[in-house]
């Protein structure tokens, strides 16, 4: 136990050290570790206290540049407010135009389905023909659906004609084959007759007469049935040839009609006629809502001219950032927002000022100023490295 404690113990004074963050807006000027005696180290800090300085003379002519624009910006207000009721009147008309025409361009930039400029240049290269393309796509997808229609009714008409094609030639089977039966019957019919009359001794002169008539008959149907089915089977392999004629035909209009549209589609780079129709009406809304912005945006230049001359009438130094601020001239309130902001941020200007001047600048100066006091022996030195480093610095 006695290990662990120590072990613990020597782990616990090999912890690093926590230090104190010193506060970073306090300029501390430290001279322990600062060897007088020795030239470079006092030549080293003479210069950083130069440095710093000079630092906070930048600063400060940085922050006096925006200090004097903010000052300008509040006279500026103060001479708008101060203007008589008439000339005020004159500044609100020109900021209600302004805005007016602001928001009009705020709407014509965020408005929703607006048209690509690929589309939009696309559509203004194609404006003298495009009525004309549109009529012909029309009257091409209308032909094409009327020579769909014709090739659906020849093909079903065609169909019906291989069918009736089917059934007659079924029909010239079965009579043939009924031909040859109807023949046997009666052959058979007539020997049977033979041998009852010579076998038998009967009478069979009814049953020749009968069997000879309903033979004639049933072969003669037969025979009409069978002629008149050739007949018709000629009529219908006619009918299917002309069908196949006017099918060619029909198709040769529609690869034609085909090939047609596919060189309108791509020259227009639609896909139907209804697309370029509705390219064509957004188009011509485009166009107009364009011109519209055209005419809005020269008329804001010339609203936006009206008022910077009268700015300057009124002697106002800065008239452009009013461009920016249009609602401060129509609303009261606006401008007292805009003056809080410009005084809290004048203010912060100046204690930034204050800072880089009496803090940064001035206390190395009364620390240069401290050491030509306690060491008058270096006075000499310290003042030459002082005038070297302006001398550079300017």
């Amino acid at each position: 136990m006695g290990l662990i404690k120590k072990f613990l113990e020597w782990k616990k004074n090999r912890e690093e050290p926590v230090y104190e963050i010193e506060d970073w807006n306090e300029i501390v000027y430290d001279r322990d570790d600062l060897v007088i005696t020795d030239k470079s180290s006092r030549e080293e800090y003479i210069i950083g206290c130069m440095e710093q300085i000079a630092e906070a003379s930048k600063e400060l002519e940085n922050l006096q540049f925006e200090y004097n624009m903010v000052t300008s910006q509040l006279k500026d207000m103060e001479e708008i407010e101060a203007l008589p009721p008439e000339e005020k009147d004159i500044l609100m008309n020109c900021a209600l135009k302004i805005r007016h025409l602001e928001k009009q361009q705020s709407g014509y930039r965020e408005r929703k389905n607006k048209m690509t400029e690929e589309k939009f240049r696309q559509m203004e290269r194609m404006e003298a023909e495009v009525q004309e393309g549109l009529e012909k796509l029309s009257e091409a997808e209308e032909y094409r659906e009327l020579v769909k229609r014709d090739l659906r009714r020849l093909d079903g008409e065609r169909q019906a004609y291989q069918y009736r094609k089917g059934e007659l030639k079924k029909w010239i089977e079965d009579t043939r084959a009924m031909a040859v039966v109807c023949s046997v019957a009666v052959v058979v019919c007539i020997l049977l007759l033979f041998v009852l009359q010579f076998g038998f001794h009967m009478d069979a002169k009814i049953g020749y007469l009968a069997v000879t008539g309903i033979g004639a008959v049933a072969i003669t149907l037969i025979f009409v049935k069978h002629s008149d089915s050739k007949k018709e089977l000629t009529g219908v392999e006619n009918g299917i040839s002309r069908l196949i004629r006017l099918q060619n035909t029909v198709k040769i209009r529609y690869v034609n009609n085909a090939h047609l549209l596919d060189y309108l589609y791509l020259k227009y780079n639609v896909s139907s006629a209804g697309e370029l129709g509705k390219s064509w009406m957004q188009y011509q809304e485009e166009k107009e809502e364009r011109e519209s912005y055209k005419q809005a945006e020269k008329e804001l230049d010339e609203c936006q001219k009206d008022l910077l001359h009268e700015l300057r009438r009124y002697q106002v130094k800065d008239p452009m950032v009013w461009l920016h601020q249009i609602e401060a001239l129509l609303d009261k309130k606006e401008m007292v927002e805009i003056r809080h902001n410009l005084i809290i941020r004048r203010q912060s200007l100046r204690r930034r000022m204050d800072y880089n001047k009496e803090v940064i600048a001035g206390k190395a100066q009364a620390e240069i100023k401290d050491l030509v006091e306690k060491y008058p022996e270096y006075a000499k030195e310290i003042l030459g490295i002082v005038g070297r480093y302006e001398k550079d610095f300017s």
